[in-house]
């Protein structure tokens, strides 16, 4: 087969070249949590990776396509993450939302707490970036839509109080997640995590529970 035989050492190539990126892709996200954008150096990571400075440049034009690159990366993990854990229909909607952020925290411990990527770099870059300010903006919006959606849901089955805004509570707990994060990453611990999201859920839980009680208990005054 003519073809075949002309076509795979190409495929075969493409493959090599796909697993290059993704080892940089990958040894680049443990060295920008670990030491930040700017003390990222392009040579260690070669050095790191085993991998010459061409192909670096074979697939990113510079460090800070590469930084950005490495940013996809980590969020098409988060939506993984979201899809797994919003998206099952079994569990309370709170619980889905819950579930998530537990689901991060067990990262955070596998990755020594060094906190979040998205966050770290907001810290670092967004003052002097317009590129990463406007990126990172971009990422934790995308992450409230998602966790709104299903606050939304929570909104709906009385789970939490029916005149809440379940955007800007997203918008809220993403804020609260994230200073949480910094402060695990100081103490290389997650208590700060665990009791932030301990008062976050109890907080719109017992607000969703006064909300129903008030419901209950208004038609039994009108009747009096």
């Amino acid at each position: 087969m003519p073809t075949e035989e002309k076509t795979r050492p190409d495929a075969d190539a493409a493959s090599r070249m796909h697993a290059t990126k993704q080892r940089l892709i990958g040894a680049g996200l443990q060295m920008l949590l670990k030491h930040g954008y700017n003390d990222t150096g392009i040579q260690a990571l070669l050095a790191a990776t085993g991998t010459p400075k061409g192909s670096f440049y074979h697939h990113f034009r510079d460090k800070e396509d590469f930084a950005l690159q490495v940013l996809d990366n980590y969020m098409a993990a988060v939506h993984d993450a979201l899809d797994a854990c919003l998206q099952d229909a079994s569990r309370p909607p709170l619980a889905r939302v819950r579930d998530f952020f537990e689901t991060t925290q067990r990262s955070y411990r596998e990755e020594g707490y060094m906190g979040c990527l998205i966050g770290g770099l907001g810290q670092e870059l967004s003052g002097i970036s317009d590129v990463f300010r406007s990126k990172i903006a971009e990422c934790f919006a995308a992450i409230a839509e998602r966790i709104a959606g299903c606050l939304e849901e929570a909104r709906e089955r009385g789970e939490i109080a029916g005149d809440c805004d379940p955007r800007a509570m997203a918008d809220l707990l993403v804020d609260c997640w994230e200073g949480a994060a910094l402060r695990s990453r100081l103490e290389r611990r997650p208590d700060a995590l665990n009791t932030m999201l301990d008062f976050y859920m109890g907080a719109v839980a017992a607000k969703g529970e006064v909300a129903t009680s008030t419901e209950a208990v208004a038609p039994t005054m009108g009747r009096r």
